[in-house]
């Protein structure tokens, strides 16, 4: 990595250990006690999901509209980093649940949705396996990435549309936000920092499909061997063959 490019990682780096040490600095919940700490990283890997697939929304929106390569590119890689942050939305969630709820799962409308949105774009990426064709790949992904995004509206608002366990939005609610202001820093830096993780593994993610793409048209211009190049006719004995 160039020191131009350095700088990204750098800054993440130092933000995610802000981030962390806000997270055990902050004062401990009335009711869950220091359980509540997992919320510094379960509602970040929770926001990043939802970025990361209204990304793939734009980028597979942008392909049906133009055909560019490069926005096949960005769907696909920001479709793979929603699904570890979602993976882990749903792992410390569970975590959280034993201790609170009594059980590691129950099957109230947040965890369902949210499984759901996540098999949902497991399935997107086994499609892009799947398929060979790249242009085939791109269109089917592309339909599957826009299609896909409406799940994470019903998500979002799961809690307030239907009658659930968890609970209800804190931040993003209509006036002050219902949680202590010094648990709501220490939320918003641990956000701004995971957004910088996620950054660089979009971004890494991104160059490496452009590697891969690059090598995949240096190969076809070199003329990839055939089954059959091997095999040469039989030579017939006075034919001069």
């Amino acid at each position: 990595m160039t020191r131009s490019g350095a700088w990204l990682p750098a800054a993440t780096g130092v933000s995610v250990a802000a981030g962390l040490a806000g997270a055990l600095l902050a004062p401990a919940d009335q009711l869950q006690g220091e359980l509540v700490r997992l919320m510094y990283v379960h509602v970040p890997a929770a926001w990043l999901a939802f970025l990361a697939f209204a990304i793939t929304f734009g980028a597979s929106a942008a392909w049906l509209w133009r055909r560019h390569r490069g926005a096949d590119r960005v769907a696909a890689a920001s479709a793979e980093v929603g699904v570890f942050f979602t993976g882990l939305a749903i792992a410390l969630g569970s975590i959280w649940g034993k201790p609170t709820w009594g059980v590691w799962w129950t099957w109230e409308p947040r965890l369902v949705t949210t499984a759901l949105m996540f098999f949902s774009y497991l399935g997107y990426l086994a499609l892009r396996r799947a398929t060979l064709d790249p242009v085939t790949r791109a269109r089917r992904c592309a339909v599957f990435g826009v299609v896909a995004f409406a799940q994470v509206p019903i998500v979002h608002m799961s809690v307030l549309w239907w009658r659930t366990l968890h609970q209800p939005p804190t931040v993003l609610q209509p006036g002050d936000p219902s949680i202590d202001h010094s648990m709501l820093a220490a939320l918003l830096l641990n956000l701004a920092a995971f957004t910088l993780v996620f950054a660089v593994l979009l971004g890494e993610r991104i160059r490496l499909a452009a590697a891969e793409d690059a090598a995949d048209a240096a190969a076809d211009a070199a003329g990839r061997a055939l089954a059959g190049d091997a095999v040469s006719a039989p030579k017939l004995a006075g034919s001069g063959v």
